[in-house]
């Protein structure tokens, strides 16, 4: 994933109807307060942002099924509806595997100071050693910083002063008050309806979606 797009907040508070699909069963969840605002708001968009259909993860840079998402399947969403302005993309942090993930998302935020938080994003993919295995510590990120040619300087003293650490947690907590409980976890939306898919599917399942919404 090399192609980067405008970062922006979107602040649409549209509240929409909303379909869940499990790995195979469909289910309402109507319930859930849903809206543009709160799935988007403060994210950093990859594509276009007035694309008509969303697609946010909630994922943990640690998870395995997330790794294998953005290596299977992620390239081809962009190839074929992100790049083509069909369908923008957002990721949001739900670090169930600890303080490492947690700080790794931290660190996300800190390289979107400069800009490119999209390229630190996919160096920690491409620097992936597996789940709860003591790859992702803070000499790792800072050297992904240096890998990315971030300001190290700047790149360390937010790290130093866990400027979004909160951010990172309130993140988290929105995703459990949406019963988000597994990642990755996607919801895929339009200005009226919204599908979940649930783990590392196959880009047919997204596409199937796509579809419905198109």
């Amino acid at each position: 994933m090399k192609i980067y797009f405008l970062v922006i907040p979107i602040i649409i508070g549209i509240l929409f109807g909303a379909i869940m699909i499990s790995n195979q069963e469909q289910s309402s969840i109507n319930s859930m307060n849903l809206s543009k605002k709160n799935l988007l708001e403060g994210s950093t968009i990859l594509g276009n942002p007035d694309a008509k259909i969303s697609i946010v993860e909630f994922g943990d840079y640690q998870c395995t099924f997330c790794y294998k998402f953005h290596n299977d399947t992620m390239e081809r969403i962009l190839e074929q509806y992100i790049i083509e302005g069909k369908v923008n993309f957002t990721y949001k942090d739900f670090p169930l595997n600890g303080p490492p993930s947690a700080m790794a998302s931290e660190a996300s935020y800190c390289a979107q100071e400069q800009g490119k938080f999209w390229e630190y994003h996919d160096l920690i993919y491409e620097n992936w050693e597996g789940e709860n295995t003591g790859w992702l510590t803070r000499d790792a990120l800072d050297r992904f910083a240096e890998d990315g040619q971030l300001n190290l300087n700047e790149f360390n003293s937010c790290m130093d002063n866990s400027k979004y650490r909160q951010k990172v947690l309130k993140t988290e907590q929105f995703a459990r008050e949406i019963n988000i409980d597994a990642t990755p976890s996607f919801i895929i939306f339009d200005d009226t309806n919204a599908y979940r898919i649930i783990g590392a599917q196959p880009f047919e399942r997204f596409e199937q979606v796509l579809k419905e919404l198109g």
